[in-house]
């Protein structure tokens, strides 16, 4: 009997990427044969993963992203975009965003995203990584002055009695009237061009398979909500996993041109990848 192939997949064990892979890990739909082995780690080390090669399916930043795709390609589905909305920098004082510039700041990565959308709001700036769900608690002991956040912090920050100084979604969304990408699905190309569609196309009806059920699958992605409810958790599911989630289309892949350009332009994206999707 022929052995099932088994692909890794790797993802953040966050509510938006727990509920397009739930219906994947339980089964829901068809796999064609195939195996999927679910890992679950920050999107740092994830992006630093896939940087070795070492997943065949993997969420990455997009600002990571040129540093793999001339092993990876991008899947048009599984974007986290924020469309006028995204991460934030919050701080135990209320201050103008200039002033960042002069505070040390609490990060989660230098290759995330939020990091790079940072860069370009406000220039150069110090910095200091810290693990995204440690981010409040560095504040509180006074490790940084201000904390740059990501995931469900974006809705849980006024709790730790913190002020939102910048949303870098909406700084974005004025700037240039685009959604702000964080996040995107790759896929080793190594895999070739058949199981590269086979496998797109099934975390695609994955994703769509959540959004068709999202009130019979929020309840099972309520352990990775941190300090979010069930109401929380589905607003901030659905702020991630949206249209854009099941397919870039033409704006999305406007977005992320424009994002990875400005990137190069300050010196934090290299001059030459090639930014390649999936054709699925």
């Amino acid at each position: 009997m022929k052995k099932r192939k088994e692909i890794s997949l790797g993802h953040s064990p966050d509510p938006d990427d727990a509920f397009m892979f739930h219906p994947l890990a339980q089964n829901q739909i068809d796999t064609g044969g195939l195996i999927f082995r679910h890992i679950l780690q920050d999107i740092q080390t994830l992006n630093e993963w896939t940087l070795r090669g070492e997943l065949d399916v993997s969420a990455v930043s997009i600002h990571a992203y040129p540093r793999v795709s001339a092993n990876y390609a991008l899947m048009p589905c599984g974007a986290s975009m924020g469309d006028g909305y995204g991460p934030m920098v919050v701080a135990p004082k209320p201050c103008d965003p200039r002033d960042l510039r002069r505070m040390m700041i609490a990060v989660p990565g230098t290759l995330t995203s939020a990091f790079l959308a940072l860069r370009l709001c406000i220039g150069k700036f110090d910095y200091r990584v810290i693990p995204f769900d440690k981010i409040f608690e560095a504040l509180q002991k006074g490790d940084a002055e201000a904390g740059l956040i990501i995931h469900e912090g974006q809705l849980t920050y006024s709790k730790e009695k913190l002020h939102c100084i910048v949303d870098l979604g909406a700084w974005w969304k004025k700037e240039t009237g685009l959604p702000l990408p964080l996040g995107g699905n790759v896929i080793r190309k190594s895999l070739g061009p058949e199981l590269v569609r086979k496998i797109t196309a099934i975390v695609k009806q994955s994703i769509a398979h959540a959004l068709r059920h999202t009130d019979e699958t929020i309840p099972h992605v309520m352990p990775y909500a941190r300090d979010l409810d069930a109401a929380l958790t589905k607003k901030f599911v659905r702020m991630y996993v949206n249209d854009y989630t099941l397919d870039y289309g033409e704006k999305g892949r406007a977005a992320i041109v424009e994002f990875l350009e400005r990137g190069q332009k300050i010196g934090l994206v290299q001059k030459q990848f090639n930014l390649e999707f999936v054709d699925a």
